[in-house]
């Protein structure tokens, strides 16, 4: 941050804390929305993950198939992409992937979490899935709706809910978004139009899955309109990263989980 009177510039580095980023090669999204958060002062650095159901561009399936995303979270790339992370000087490194949560269970993304931070030297590693537990057991909600992007199957959102589900949380509803797949396909307001009408009302609060899916600049609207908290998968995420960086810089305009 340059002084009041001082001849420099900003230069983007991070002084309150540097937080690495681990995404899916052809995936802008964790990123981007990181950045997005990202009061001054917190400088975001990521690395990139090899993820057999992305194209070179960004173009996927019209529904990802769940073998790909579950070797996305073993060794060894996402192993190595975390020790080559841990070189630069990160504070914390966040694993920027929602589905492979989905497909193993709390206990699963421990010990990955685990096994990333030793081969990072011993950094604090977070993961989406045990990032989105802690927010909803912050903001004290047991009713939960989700939300899956439009490229995860009926399957993975059923293991979703399941997730959830196991670590006592009741989800009155999952479903898919339907509105238009891929990452420069869609706009936020398509999905704040379908959430609005297709949350169920007897949720406390509602969560958006998927690292990929453009979905914080929805959210103040949203809480807004719903009168519930709506947390996503970057923003649990970017949250519980700046608590690992022991940062407690504010962060406005992203939900009520970063008031809490």
């Amino acid at each position: 941050m340059a002084e009041r009177g001082s001849p420099w510039r900003d230069d983007g580095w991070g002084w309150r804390a540097r937080i690495g980023v681990l995404t899916p090669a052809a995936d802008l999204g964790p990123e981007s929305e990181f950045q997005a958060m990202a009061p001054a002062g917190v400088s975001i650095h990521a690395a990139r993950v090899p993820f057999a159901a992305m194209a070179p561009g960004g173009d996927m399936d019209e529904a990802i198939p769940l073998a790909p995303v579950k070797a996305f979270a073993e060794p060894p790339y996402v192993d190595d992409a975390a020790e080559l992370l841990s070189q630069a000087p990160v504070h914390v490194i966040a694993y920027g992937f929602t589905s492979s949560s989905y497909t193993g269970s709390a206990a699963d993304d421990r010990n990955m979490a685990n096994r990333l931070k030793e081969r990072a030297g011993g950094l604090p590693v977070v993961v989406t899935g045990t990032a989105a537990i802690r927010a909803l057991e912050t903001l004290g909600a047991s009713r939960l709706a989700l939300v899956s992007p439009p490229w995860f199957s009926d399957e993975l959102t059923k293991l979703g809910a399941e997730y959830f589900a196991r670590e006592g949380i009741d989800v009155v509803s999952a479903a898919s978004a339907q509105i238009p797949n891929g990452q420069r396909d869609f706009s936020p307001g398509a999905l704040y139009e379908w959430v609005r009408v297709n949350v169920s009302p007897s949720a406390e609060v509602v969560f958006i899955g998927g690292n990929g899916f453009r979905a914080v600049g929805v959210i103040e609207t949203l809480e807004a309109d719903l009168g519930i908290p709506v947390l996503t998968a970057n923003q649990v995420l970017f949250w519980e990263a700046l608590k690992a960086a022991e940062t407690r810089t504010e962060v406005k305009g992203y939900g009520t989980i970063f008031t809490r």
